[in-house]
Formats: structure tokens, C-alpha cells, sequence
């Protein structure tokens, strides 16, 4: 489905995620939608971040060729180092890494994210567990989501904490012994939110072209927060759908 304008939902949030990329940082980027922000924003604004992956990658310059996993031979040749996980892993663990990507089944009101289980009455379903979102999400520097926004997903209180954002709020991170990072965005098919620094709350800072506060705040499971500036979207200018569309050019992970 297109929008009216001349860029799908995925493209829209494609060029969100970039934005939150910036110049000189690394970032674990995870699969899908950011495999395609790491290569817009090293095109256009941060051409210096570094990119890493959990399969044991790092990356100073996007794959040439459209990746459908982190392990594709394109992402491999050419990588800056080719090591193992721990060694990637552990660049966490030494609190090198700036910003990482995860998504999930769940997001709640303070960005913790669950990716183990959900329920539906009695049943209970079986995700497919963390990988490497909940070391990613304690450890690095900032964290940054990206989920279909729909009720179902933003609930006030996720099933299972499987990475956790802000925890309960005010200081959380700190109080558990995860001071360095945080959840900083949220980036969804209707809009992006950010978090109050004070109390780790999500805050709605922009909705996308064709939304409303009010479509937004009717898929989110509890009384949602909007900035005073809250905006649309900036849609994404032409040389961005370019590099894009380039990359992805039969639209497998953005139509």
C-alpha cells in the first residue's frame, strides 16, 4: 500500500530510523528495516558510524547488495572485521557500542519489549526468544525499536520483559545496575516516540502523513503522552527514496 505522497509506510520508516543514526557511532543494526536505515544514513548523514551485526560482522560501509539475513556472503565480503560473536558481543559488554535495534511482539509504556511470550486467556505462546536484543538492550548506549503500532502490541505492561527499556521509570536502569543505557525511540507504522529523560515514559513526538494524535493514541493500550511540539513526520526528501529504493529495489522489505 502506498501513502498519497510517493513512498510506503516502510520507506517512511526507513528514513526514521536513519535519523537516529549518527555520524561517528556504533550500531548494532540488527535485521530487516535497519539493515536498510544503516545504508541511508551512511549515504547521507553519519558517514562514519560503524555497523555491527550479532553474527560476528562489522562494517564501515553498507553490503553492496540487499541482505535478507546478517549472514548473506555480501554482508561477509568486505566486512571490516569478521570475528566471532563474543568478540562483537563484547564490545557491549566494554560499553562500546552507541545505539542498537531491536523489535518485538510487545512494546509498553516504557519501552520494554517482549519477544518470549504472550497470552491469550488460558494460552500461552511461545515467541521466538531474545537472541541477542537483551544484551543489546542493556548494554548499549541508547536503544531504538521498531514495531507495527497497533493495540495489541502497545500495551501498558508487557507480558515478559524479554530487553528491558525503562523499566518501571524514574531511574529504573540505575537502581538494577544498567546505567549507561536507555530507550530513546520507538519507531512504529503510525508515528515515533520518544522518552521523558526524567520519568521513562514513551512521548509521542511525531505522527505520520495520513495519521492523527488521536489515530495513534487509539493502538496504544494506555493513556499515551504527546509532546508539545509533537509534528507530522518529515517525509523523506527524494534523494533518500533514491538510495533506497537502490538498495531494495523490488521493495522486499519496504512495500
Amino acid at each position: 500500500m502506498f501513502f498519497m505522497m510517493d513512498y510506503t509506510p516502510q520507506e517512511l520508516m526507513v528514513v526514521a530510523a536513519a535519523r537516529e543514526i549518527r555520524d561517528g557511532e556504533i550500531v548494532f543494526t540488527g535485521m530487516r528495516l535497519p539493515l536498510i536505515a544503516f545504508a541511508l544514513a551512511k549515504n547521507t548523514h553519519a558517514p562514519r558510524a560503524l555497523g555491527l551485526f550479532e553474527n560476528g560482522l562489522m562494517r564501515d560501509t553498507p553490503s553492496p547488495e540487499l541482505l535478507y539475513t546478517m549472514g548473506d556472503p555480501p554482508n561477509i565480503r568486505g566486512a571490516l572485521w569478521a570475528t566471532r560473536m563474543i568478540n562483537i558481543m563484547g564490545l557491549l559488554q566494554q560499553g562500546l557500542v552507541d545505539m542498537g535495534f531491536i523489535g518485538g511482539a510487545e512494546v509498553d509504556r516504557f519501552g520494554n519489549l517482549n519477544t518470549s511470550y504472550v497470552s491469550a486467556g488460558d494460552q500461552k505462546t511461545k515467541l521466538p526468544g531474545s537472541g541477542g536484543a537483551a544484551d543489546i538492550a542493556c548494554l548499549s548506549k541508547r536503544l531504538v525499536a521498531i514495531i507495527a503500532h497497533e493495540k495489541r502490541r502497545f500495551v501498558e505492561r508487557v507480558s515478559y520483559v524479554t530487553s528491558p527499556g525503562n523499566g518501571d521509570g524514574e531511574n529504573f536502569r540505575a537502581r538494577v545496575g544498567l546505567p549507561r543505557g536507555r530507550a530513546s525511540a520507538v519507531i512504529t507504522t503510525r508515528g515515533v516516540l520518544g522518552f521523558d529523560e526524567q520519568t521513562g515514559e514513551a512521548v509521542l513526538q511525531s505522527y505520520h502523513p495520513e495519521q492523527t494524535i488521536d489515530t495513534v493514541r487509539a493502538e496504544t493500550g494506555w493513556e499515551l503522552r504527546v509532546a508539545p511540539d509533537a509534528r507530522e513526520t518529515i517525509a523523506p526528501t527524494k534523494k533518500e527514496l533514491e538510495i533506497i529504493r537502490q538498495y531494495d529495489p523490488q521493495g522486499f522489505w519496504t512495500r
